[in-house]
């Protein structure tokens, strides 16, 4: 058991010691390649201006915060959630708990000031079953509650930014929130891993009620 443990360890540790954006991220200080994914989008939709009120769940470890906080500079907010902890960085509020719980995303409102939100960012993931159907409808329902929360909090012309896993329930995942948003586009960073089935839906601009 033992060995087997070891043999995937090595490659995985060998996998990491290959990819370029695993040595672009350590080289440039984020704490992870996922911030790659979060440059990748916000050159190609323009997502984070300078004091803009984000909220990053499924921070942890804390890379996309990091580019957030860069982006948003002094007179932005950056409010980041996760059930792991998340190492402090300076300005950023760090809410420790799961998101599917009211009264985490009550103390979110809080930390924000009920103030309208310009960007929801939703990096959240299950547990990963190795069930390819089972976990895209956990993802799917991960980001259905990002979403609900950023219809209720986001300014208009606001944002929101939601991981989904390939697959049939994320199609009908798709075609609601194309309903709900005048802009809506599915992207794949090139910093994906190719043999992930992960894409990320961004959408702006809520349509009235």
């Amino acid at each position: 058991m033992g060995r087997k443990h070891q043999t995937r360890s090595g490659d995985w540790a060998a996998r990491r010691a290959r990819d370029p954006y695993a040595k672009q991220a350590q080289a440039a200080g984020y704490r992870s390649r996922a911030a790659w994914k979060l440059l990748e989008l916000d050159q190609k939709d323009r997502l984070i201006r300078k004091g803009y009120v984000v909220v990053d769940l499924g921070a942890a470890p804390g890379s996309w915060s990091q580019v957030a906080l860069a982006k948003t500079g002094p007179t932005g907010r950056v409010v980041a959630v996760d059930q792991s902890p998340i190492e402090p960085l300076a300005d950023l509020e760090i809410i420790e708990g799961d998101f599917m719980a009211p009264a985490v995303r009550a103390a979110v409102r809080k930390a924000v000031r009920d103030a309208p939100i310009d960007l929801v960012l939703s990096d959240m993931a299950p547990n990963i079953s190795g069930v390819r159907d089972i976990d895209q409808v956990r993802c799917t329902e991960l980001a259905r509650v990002a979403r609900d929360f950023a219809l209720e909090c986001l300014r208009p012309g606001g944002r929101l930014v939601v991981k989904l896993f390939e697959g049939t329930e994320t199609a009908s995942f798709q075609r609601e929130t194309r309903a709900l948003f005048e802009v809506c586009a599915a992207r794949k960073p090139v910093s994906s891993r190719p043999e992930s089935p992960e894409f990320f839906l961004v959408a702006r601009r809520a349509k009235a009620p």
